[in-house]
């Protein structure tokens, strides 16, 4: 039943928010990197490695019909977007600022960006509403280019978002 996933929350970024926790493997999986390693790099590994987590394969090879398709992959999205931040900011405080870094705001009420902003470790209005715009220009693909192309091709093939995504940044 809808009501019973997370696409059943009303608000999407108390979805979001809900769901920043990365899982302890993807950590470890990261930390197991060369702290050199391109960041773009260590992006699409973190989102590969938290594929164990997809609902829409988990449910895929139980065998789910095809009408509840949207509702797993919606799922899915929306708790890849909620970890997004968290897994953005761990690879910026991993590579550039020795490791140390900082939990997501305690605040819930924060915006994607703005708790982004946070664990980034940079605090103030101004620099949340630069990232609000930056993140939505880059975001605004409107499946023209190439990595658009790919994450639409990826995804048309019953692959879950994980893949798509990482297919989209390769």
């Amino acid at each position: 039943a809808r009501g019973s996933t997370i696409s059943g929350t009303a608000s999407p970024v108390a979805a979001w928010r809900a769901g920043e926790t990365l899982p302890d493997h993807v950590l470890r999986t990261l930390d197991a990197l060369p702290v050199e390693t391109h960041p773009m790099t260590q992006l699409s590994i973190g989102i590969l490695a938290m594929q164990t987590d997809s609902i829409f394969a988990h449910r895929y090879r139980e065998g789910m019909p095809k009408s509840a398709h949207w509702d797993a992959m919606y799922d899915d999205v929306v708790l890849l977007l909620g970890r997004m931040p968290v897994l953005a900011a761990y690879i910026y405080r991993r590579t550039y600022k020795g490791g140390r870094h900082i939990a997501p705001a305690a605040d819930k009420r924060l915006d994607w960006s703005a708790n982004l902003a946070h664990m980034l470790g940079i605090e103030g209005e101004e620099f949340r509403e630069l990232l609000r715009l930056y993140l939505s220009i880059h975001a605004d693909h409107e499946g023209g280019n190439v990595s658009a192309h790919a994450t639409h091709l990826v995804g048309s093939a019953l692959s879950d978002p994980y893949y798509a995504v990482s297919a989209g940044l390769n």
